[in-house]
């Protein structure tokens, strides 16, 4: 075979029978709001942090929904809880309220 300087990836597929989703339920049960996200990025857009850390709310809840806990946490230490990111939200997420309940969520788990 010619090689043509790229490879493939490694599959990344998450089997969401065998996902602990704890973590997710407990963040729906402190900030219900984080069930109406629609994924739009705008919260990403808008973030001030989101260049150098990565950071982004859409992610935070899709990593917890999926079971990427320490994805989750690497971001969430990210955050600056500048606020910009709930003034920018379409669906009127408190965002704020979901990343400090996130956070708090990790401190319990002890991560």
């Amino acid at each position: 075979m010619i090689p043509f300087g790229f490879s493939l990836s490694p599959s990344s597929v998450t089997d969401l029978d065998k996902v602990d989703t704890r973590r997710y339920r407990e963040l729906l049960r402190l900030e219900p709001g984080a069930a109406t996200c629609i994924g739009c990025g705008s919260c990403s857009a808008t973030c001030t942090s989101s260049a150098w850390t990565g950071m982004s709310v859409r992610k935070v809840i899709l990593g917890l929904q999926r079971g990427r806990d320490v994805e989750v946490d690497a971001m969430l230490r990210g955050c600056m809880l500048c606020g910009k990111c709930t003034m920018v939200c379409p669906r009127g997420i408190n965002t704020r309220n979901l990343i400090l309940a996130a956070m708090r969520i990790s401190k319990e788990d002890g991560k």
